[in-house]
């Protein structure tokens, strides 16, 4: 059956995860076959511990990898990948706080994009433990490869360590890919800012890490979504009403000309990088200076 061991791990009345559609997965695997392109994404999840979740999309679902310290752009750097259960496509998106029972914590869209196997026979190269993929994404691209580091079978009793290894190309490096892009990139937020949208509240006394380093961290992030709710919380003082009039009317009134170039219209950023020339002053004009 289908995403089995996901949905017996779950209680869907009370975790926010999706459970999953089984006409979005027949019609997906369908779809992608061969040497196509298809869905990838990384999840960071600050659970009992922080870790990465690997997600390849594969026969509708999403292959799932657990990689304790992320994955590196150096070709040196061998990180373990645990397989875990596959989840439904439908999680891909997902982003939130998942308040209690497995895989209780934050998780954070840390990236997403496409995947493009570099073997024909997927199924035959998961068997083997020897996958090698293109990753098109915000923050990983480039060639890379999934090897099982111990015998068994890709479904049964075989070990589930995995490496998740960069191959060398223009796209690896030594840069520590988790330090420098930390943020998510759905909503652009850490993970206070998640926990925030929720409720923290229920995470002083009911929250997965206790102790440790794991603990202290979820502490601070606790304290931080705190202060960023209450400060959402807060009224914001009244606009005096003569300044309500004269911004309404500013409002009515046709933009200057200079401000209807396309340079302008563009993004925020263009709008500040144009400025209208300046005119000369009455002395200028009188001098004939320009």
């Amino acid at each position: 059956m289908v995403l089995e061991k996901y949905k017996q791990k779950r209680n869907f009345s009370e975790s926010p995860e999706p459970a999953g559609d089984a006409h979005v997965a027949i019609a997906r695997a369908k779809a992608a076959r061969g040497q196509t392109a298809r869905f990838f994404c990384v999840q960071k999840h600050l659970a009992s511990h922080l870790h990465y979740d690997f997600r390849l999309e594969h026969n509708g679902v999403l292959l799932s990898w657990a990689v304790p310290k992320g994955p590196s752009l150096d070709p040196g750097m061998k990180r373990l990948a645990m397989h875990v259960e596959d989840h439904p496509f439908e999680y891909g998106e997902f982003e939130g706080v998942i308040p209690s029972g497995y895989g209780a914590g934050i998780v954070m869209l840390w990236d997403r994009g496409t995947w493009t196997p570099e073997v024909d026979d997927v199924d035959a190269a998961l068997k083997k433990g020897d996958l090698k993929f293109t990753l098109d994404g915000f923050k990983l691209k480039g060639s890379w490869v999934l090897v099982r580091t111990k015998g068994g079978g890709w479904s049964g009793g075989g070990d589930r360590s995995w490496l998740l290894i960069k191959h060398k190309d223009q796209w690896a490096g030594e840069v520590d890919i988790a330090e420098f892009a930390p943020l998510s990139v759905k909503s652009e937020g850490d993970f206070a800012d998640i926990l925030a949208a929720g409720n923290p509240d229920i995470w002083h006394s009911n929250r997965p890490a206790q102790g440790g380093e794991t603990g202290a961290m979820f502490q601070r992030i606790i304290e931080r979504a705190l202060e960023m709710r209450d400060a959402r919380a807060q009224p914001r003082p009244a606009t005096p009403a003569s300044t309500r009039s004269r911004r309404s009317a500013a409002a009515q009134q046709p933009a200057p000309a200079a401000r209807q170039t396309p340079e302008r219209r563009a993004t925020p950023r263009a709008q500040r990088a144009v400025r209208t020339p300046k005119r000369p002053s009455p002395r200028a004009k009188a001098s004939g200076r320009k």
